[in-house]
C-alpha cells in the first residue's frame, strides 16, 4: 500500500494549502492509474464525493486535465473506512469493514496492482498496524502555520525510510517517493 499525500514544510495536509495546478494533478493521475484501488477514510470520501463525480458528470465546471482525472477517479475501485457510514453511493465505492488489520490486508492481497491510500488520519492508523509499504509525498514550499498535521495522532516508534525517488516541480513542490525500510 503506498500513503500519497500533499503537506506543506511545516506538516499540514490541509487540502486547500497545496498547490492545485497541471503539473501536480498530473502527479497524482499517474500514481491513481499506476495503482488498482483507492483507499480513504470517511472525512476524505466525502470531500471527494462533494466534488468530483459532478465534475465527472459535467455539473461543475472544470478544465480539461479536472475532467480526466474524475472520469478516471469515477471508474476506480474506491474503498471507505467508516465507522459511522455505511451507504456509499459514488461508483465503484466499498465499505472496509469489521477488523480494521483483516480488513485492508485482505484488500491489499486481492489488488496487485496495490492501493493507493489518501487519508492523512487513515494513515497514521495503517501504519501503526505495519500496512503502509511506500509513501509518496508532495511536498508544498508553503509554511501553513496551522493543521492538520502529518501524523499528529503519533506513531508508537519512529519509522526509518528509504529513499526512491526525489522529483521538484516546476512550481517549487518536491514530490518524493520512499520505501519502508524493513
Amino acid at each position: 500500500m503506498t500513503f500519497t499525500i500533499n503537506v506543506t514544510l511545516d506538516g499540514c495536509v490541509d487540502h486547500e494549502e497545496g498547490i492545485a495546478d497541471d503539473e501536480t494533478r498530473a502527479l497524482f493521475t499517474r500514481l491513481m492509474d499506476e495503482n488498482g484501488a483507492m483507499l480513504w477514510g470517511r472525512v476524505t470520501y466525502e470531500m471527494m464525493e462533494g466534488y468530483w463525480p459532478a465534475v465527472a458528470r459535467g455539473d461543475t465546471e472544470a478544465p480539461p486535465a479536472m475532467r480526466e482525472w474524475a472520469a478516471k477517479l469515477e471508474v476506480k475501485p474506491k474503498y471507505v473506512v467508516s465507522s459511522t457510514r455505511k451507504d456509499f453511493p459514488w461508483a465503484n465505492s466499498h465499505l472496509i469493514a469489521g477488523d480494521l488489520r483483516t480488513a485492508v490486508q485482505k484488500l491489499k492481497d486481492a489488488t496487485p496492482d496495490g492501493v493507493l491510500l489518501g487519508s492523512g488520519k487513515l494513515a497514521a492508523e495503517l501504519d501503526r498496524l505495519d500496512l503502509i509499504d511506500e509513501y509518496q509525498l508532495l511536498v508544498h514550499p508553503r509554511i501553513a502555520g496551522h493543521g492538520p498535521t502529518l501524523y499528529e495522532s503519533g506513531l508508537v516508534r519512529a519509522r526509518r525510510l528509504e529513499l526512491i525517488s526525489v522529483k521538484p516541480l516546476r512550481n517549487g513542490a518536491v514530490a518524493m517517493h520512499y520505501r519502508r525500510a524493513r
